[in-house]
């Protein structure tokens, strides 16, 4: 058995921490990150250039709530509303139901747009309480990192890619309800995100988390039926793509929150156009 000496913040030595600057690589705790386009870093490594502007952690990710991420709120309280109603009337969820599901079917003949609504619905407490329970977790930081228009953007698009492919591989007949595509979206963009970071303490560890995070996740449609997995691997891809093309035309730009959200409608629309002409 082996002694290991756990990290402390290389300011605050008594302070046990699993962060580390993204930059240096110095283990730092939450009062020291400052939040940077991909990762955290140290406030040495975040020192101002030019007009950079320094974000304390510690006020930027406290506990979530609107003001700090209106859209992934705003989202819940939307879906959660939609369901109460559903619950409340059965008029109202039949026509809920009939307007926005994604039937295979009707995507084929030119509702193309269900692709994207289905995200809205969900078939039961249990399935609308965990995609949002997935949401306040996965939600709100990103959105604070990459801004609340790209990230609406985002979770549109990565339910869009979970719909389109859903439609593309499933069978005519099919019809779908449910955020999880926009939910693995969120959970491919942090995949991406922690393993860019994978060469940090911090990162190595997120990305194992989210990794066996995802393989229980993949499996679950082995055991439970009904699961549309198509539509998870579809948005987890869409989040990968996203994520990957922000690191690559985004970040250290000064339009950085602009180009993220062109991006992700991109890709938005991208699915729309698949989903119209197959």
């Amino acid at each position: 058995m082996t002694e290991q000496t756990l990290p402390t913040c290389y300011r605050h030595p008594d302070r046990i921490t699993g962060l580390s600057c993204t930059t240096c690589g110095k283990s730092i705790c939450v009062e020291c990150s400052r939040d940077a386009s991909v990762g955290q870093k140290c406030p040495e490594c975040a020192a101002p250039q030019g007009r950079a502007r320094v974000v304390n952690a510690r006020q930027t990710f406290g506990r979530p709530s609107f003001q700090t991420a209106p859209v992934s709120f705003t989202i819940m309280a939307i879906t959660v509303g939609i369901f109460v109603i559903g619950l409340l009337s059965a008029d109202a969820d039949r026509w809920l139901f009939q307007t926005f599901a994604q039937a295979n079917f009707l995507v084929e003949a030119g509702e193309w747009w269900r692709i994207f609504t289905a995200a809205l619905l969900h078939g039961g407490m249990m399935h609308v309480l965990f995609n949002m329970y997935a949401l306040y977790l996965f939600g709100p930081r990103l959105e604070q990192q990459v801004g609340s228009p790209a990230f609406a953007a985002l979770y549109v698009a990565t339910a869009g890619t979970g719909g389109m492919v859903s439609y593309l591989f499933g069978d005519i007949q099919q019809v779908s309800i449910g955020a999880s595509g926009a939910i693995f979206g969120l959970l491919g963009a942090w995949m991406f995100v922690a393993w860019k970071m994978r060469g940090t303490p911090g990162g190595r560890s997120m990305f194992n988390q989210l990794g066996v995070l995802l393989a229980i996740n993949l499996a679950l449609p082995l055991f439970v039926g009904g699961i549309d997995w198509r539509a998870h691997l579809g948005g987890l891809a869409g989040g990968i793509l996203i994520a990957w093309l922000w690191s690559v035309l985004a970040v250290g730009r000064p339009n950085a929150r602009t180009i993220r959200t062109i991006i992700a409608v991109g890709v938005a629309v991208g699915a729309a156009v698949t989903a119209m002409i197959v």
